[in-house]
């Protein structure tokens, strides 16, 4: 448990800035949701086409949707029968059992696909679903965050799409129309931005898959590229990882067991098959979340796709990112490489599909290609220019191998901290992203005269100058209130 400096205030904040006019209203209300609802005060929307006046009438998805749903059910309705019910069956009433229940998983996406549909309607998307318990979920576009076009595998292979809404404080993604066709998805996409107040350069319809083109062929996003990650460079990254390396000790064990016993149990080959897969499960992933990665800038906006299994298109506003932190694994400064990711304020931290969130802004590179990057989305900043200091020596006692690694400065534009023994690790904040300071000392801390300066942001991430002088931790912290003060003022 920590506890406050003795001398100065508790806590350092900044001063709340002044009103201005932003894209996106402020978060708090969360999306509507109950039974149909009554006509609201705002009139429907007229799609294409319609006179004004005119209800929009509501929309189904693609009619391939419950195909791909009941695709899924099979998948689960396979694996949840288990081994040891084919064993006591037999192959052919298994497979019965399994087309049954496959068939049931089927009628029932089908009448959810009857009864689910969605429209516009005023400056709402409400979408409409549930057969016995109905639910309409109302947003509203002014709490629009993102509109997102993923395609998993099965939807690649089908010509279809899904559509991730993104809303300003929402815990999670909302509304995940799925399926649509590609052209369709595009042109809700656009529309729902445009309705959203988003600038035109804002709402260009991503990017489609070339005709005939295979699932997974790479495709260049809308604007000017920046750049693009060899897949080469992508799976020696992740063979330099820890993992990897456990890999060849893993097999060695388990031929080892093998030939020490003569033969396994079921339960054990299963055992055993389960922790390799665990080991290797974060590193494949990354793989396949980070494959054909593109990076284009498009006015104010980063325009992202990646992804082999499952494509995404996502899009960054540059005036919502929260910090820009770079990482050099240990492995990896061998090649000179590191990774950027970002925080972006509107998504969720507490997301439980982290792949949803658009913090990827270089999977891997060299030094050179982050910082043309980094300049694209804070001008101005430099990796290798930042003024970091290191904390007192008596720091040592309390981080006696990282204390020679741990710095922190001002920068003109960010306020930048360096930390990490065996993986090094800089965290830069925009002034104008900061929302509080604090400066903090535990038990260990105030006896040594040190305290640590937290620098947080709306995403919940932030930076901290860990173990700094207690006079240098308020001055740090008060010129970090007045430049963000000073920053938001500019802005």
């Amino acid at each position: 448990m920590s506890d406050r400096a003795e001398r100065g205030p508790e806590e350092v904040r900044p001063p709340a800035p002044e009103p201005h006019p932003a894209p996106y209203p402020p978060s708090g209300a969360a999306p509507h949701h109950g039974a149909f609802p009554t006509p609201g005060p705002h009139p429907a929307a007229p799609g294409p086409g319609l006179p004004a006046g005119q209800a929009e009438p509501r929309h189904r998805l693609h009619p391939l949707s419950p195909a791909l749903h009941g695709a899924k059910s099979l998948v689960v309705v396979i694996a949840g029968l288990s081994w040891s019910t084919l064993s006591r069956v037999g192959l052919g009433w298994f497979a019965v059992m399994a087309a049954v229940l496959a068939l049931g998983a089927t009628v029932l996406a089908v009448i959810s696909w009857y009864n689910t549909g969605y429209h516009v309607v005023g400056r709402e998307l409400r979408v409409y679903e549930g057969l016995l318990w109905r639910r309409t979920r109302a947003i509203p576009l002014e709490r629009l965050q993102a509109v997102e076009v993923v395609r998993p595998l099965l939807a690649q292979l089908t010509g279809l799409a899904e559509l991730r809404l993104e809303v300003v404080g929402s815990g999670k993604t909302e509304a995940p129309l799925a399926y649509l066709s590609v052209a369709d998805a595009a042109a809700l996409r656009q529309r729902l931005l445009a309705l959203a107040g988003r600038a035109p350069q804002d709402v260009a319809a991503p990017e489609a898959p070339a005709e005939g083109a295979a699932p997974g062929d790479a495709a260049v996003p809308p604007g000017r590229p920046l750049h693009a990650v060899r897949n080469q460079d992508l799976l020696l990254s992740q063979l330099l990882t820890p993992q990897a390396f456990l890999v060849p000790f893993g097999v060695a064990f388990v031929v080892a067991q093998f030939l020490s016993e003569g033969s396994w149990s079921f339960i054990a080959v299963a055992s055993t098959l389960t922790a390799m897969a665990g080991v290797l499960l974060q590193p494949i992933r990354r793989v396949l979340d980070d494959w054909n990665f593109r990076l284009a800038r498009d006015a104010g906006t980063l325009r992202v796709r990646n992804g082999l299994l499952e494509t995404r298109a996502q899009t960054v506003p540059l005036h919502r990112v929260q910090t820009v932190g770079a990482t050099w694994p240990l492995l990896w400064r061998v090649k000179g490489w590191l990774r950027l990711r970002l925080e972006v304020a509107g998504y969720a931290v507490g997301e439980s599909d982290e792949r949803n969130r658009p913090d990827r802004l270089l999977p891997v590179g060299d030094l050179r290609t982050a910082e043309t990057i980094l300049a694209e989305v804070l001008p101005g900043v430099r990796l290798g220019e930042l003024p970091l200091t290191r904390p007192p020596a008596r720091a040592r006692w309390l981080n006696p191998l990282s204390r020679q690694v741990l710095g922190a400065g001002l920068h003109g534009k960010v306020f930048a901290v360096r930390s990490g023994l065996l993986t090094r690790q800089v965290v830069v904040v925009p002034y104008a992203r900061i929302q509080s300071v604090r400066v903090v000392q535990g038990p260990a801390q105030r006896r040594l005269r040190l305290a640590t300066v937290h620098a947080d942001t709306a995403g919940g991430a932030g930076a901290a100058a860990q173990d700094r002088d207690v006079a240098e931790a308020w001055a740090l912290a008060a010129e970090l209130t007045a430049r963000s003060h000073a920053a938001r003022r500019a802005g």
